[in-house]
């Protein structure tokens, strides 16, 4: 019985192109026959995902599986479209060998089995010599392929981001070494060459794709190189003036709060931002005026002798 193929790859048949991809990944990886040596069903399980793939992955293929214009093989589906036709030229013959490469689907002027089901099923037979597949008995399908890229989220504390760390993840049983640039955000992917699957045939290593998310921090954010913080100050520092200890993502520091602060008053500290090796950002301060949460009649009392002031204009 022939196997619907989005069952082979697990998905609906509503699936989005990047859901499809997404989960071919994943099966590929699970049954990479490198990574399954003494499976051998592993290897028939990759097969079967990869050739499943080579349709649905490909919009016009997937279009013609799902218009009933191709099989699950990619054969086309109506009488005289492939196979005998009208000139008898097109059939297959069998040899010894497996398919034999000089009538029908061979030769110069053959039919491309990779481009139907994909290299990777071919690859498994690449070392079959004179028989199957071989590249001397039948059809050459020895052509390197650089390995899947594999997908990793990284979770990262906000100061590590802002400020540049390295930090050590484990891929395919391997430990790698991940340096976070400063200034690093949520959603930005670092790739390290060459961490990824296998390649087949002799081809390169995929890539590892390391997807960072910063941590939010209690106080600090970060716009561009700059680092924001709001600061709380009495009314009394308001009014009065005074100097407070603020942080900075480098240690906290000394400032003076001018006399007659209003809330939403900025203050600049000129670089104590985020250090790249193309800038420097400073750190703006907002103050934020707290009356106080207990009664205090004296302070009442200064404040009823206070002139009136018109400070709306609305």
């Amino acid at each position: 019985m022939v196997k619907n193929l989005y069952d082979v790859l697990g998905v609906a048949k509503t699936a989005s192109e990047a859901e499809i991809k997404s989960q071919y990944r994943k099966l590929a990886r699970k049954y990479h026959p490198d990574l399954n040596k003494d499976d051998k069903s592993a290897a028939e399980k990759f097969k079967e995902v990869s050739a499943a793939y080579d349709i649905l992955g490909d919009k016009e293929k997937r279009r013609k599986y799902d218009n009933n214009e191709i099989d699950a093989e990619g054969k086309p589906t109506g009488f005289g479209a492939g196979g005998f036709n009208s000139g008898g030229g097109s059939y297959r013959t069998y040899s010894s060998g497996g398919f034999n490469g000089t009538q029908g689907f061979g030769g110069a002027g053959g039919f491309d089995f990779s481009s139907l089901f994909g290299e990777d099923i071919f690859s498994q037979f690449s070392n079959a010599g004179g028989a199957g597949f071989g590249s001397t008995a039948g059809f050459n399908t020895r052509r390197a392929q650089k390995g899947q890229d594999v997908t990793y989220s990284l979770d990262v504390d906000f100061l590590d981001a802002v400020k540049g760390a390295e930090k050590y993840i484990s891929i395919n049983g391997k430990r790698l070494n991940v340096k976070i640039p400063a200034g690093t955000s949520t959603g930005q992917t670092l790739r390290l060459k060459g961490q990824g699957m296998p390649g087949i045939n002799g081809g390169n290593y995929g890539d590892a794709l390391i997807t960072l998310n910063v941590n939010a921090h209690p106080y600090f954010k970060a716009e561009g190189n700059d680092i924001l913080v709001d600061l709380p100050i009495s009314m009394k520092e308001a009014v009065l003036g005074a100097k407070v200890i603020v942080p900075t993502i480098s240690g906290k520091v000394s400032v003076k709060i001018p006399p007659y602060s209003s809330s939403g008053e900025k203050l600049r500290l000129k670089g104590k931002g985020i250090k790249t090796k193309d800038n420097i950002g400073d750190e703006i301060v907002n103050l934020i005026i707290v009356a106080p949460k207990v009664k205090d009649n004296n302070l009442e009392m200064a404040l009823a002798n206070l002139p009136d002031e018109q400070l709306r204009t609305f």
